[in-house]
């Protein structure tokens, strides 16, 4: 069980030339059909903003005592309450901060979903949910995730099937 809570503040998080940086996933995972049979099409998962008004790709602060694969994977966590493998950053964007007005730096990178929680830390602020790449483009406020959601599909649909794996199923006994 993985328990822990969301961090807090600003004091530290890291700066490029000014602009906050910010880092992001997608989680994604490979579409099952009811009868358990698994197909080489895959979801990525959205969650809603904090405010509950828009659709969005997991992303926060950067940290300094971190990595930027460390903070990418903490957001899903504390976010999206997802656990996974994360891969190699899709690309960054210079954005302007729609609440802060100022420009940020977003780091976005694919995480192949192994674990989905019941528990998360912003469970009660967030709504999350899996959709097929082209109603999750369609619903994403940013620009920017969609061009990181456009290369992923791209990364993934270049790649052999064999590269991807279906989410394993829980093992635990409750």
């Amino acid at each position: 069980m993985v328990c822990v809570v969301s961090r807090t503040g600003r004091q530290f998080q890291r700066y490029n030339k000014g602009r906050r940086q910010v880092v992001g996933c997608i989680p994604y995972r490979l579409k099952t059909s009811s009868d358990g049979t698994v197909s080489d099409e895959f979801e990525v998962l959205v969650i809603s903003s904090q405010k509950g008004d828009a659709l969005m790709f997991p992303k926060g602060g950067w940290e300094l005592d971190e990595s930027v694969e460390e903070a990418a994977s903490r957001e899903s966590l504390e976010e999206a309450g997802v656990i996974g493998d994360v891969e190699t950053q899709l690309g960054k964007w210079d954005f302007l901060s729609k609440s802060r007005g100022t420009f940020y730096e977003g780091l976005m990178f694919p995480m192949h979903v192994k674990e989905e929680l019941d528990l998360w830390p912003e469970q009660h602020l967030r709504q999350r949910m899996w959709m097929k790449v082209d109603e999750a483009r369609e619903a994403c406020r940013d620009w920017w995730m969609k061009e990181a959601l456009d290369v992923l599909v791209h990364r993934l649909s270049s790649s052999p099937p064999s590269v991807m794996k279906p989410m394993e199923e829980d093992k635990t006994v409750p």
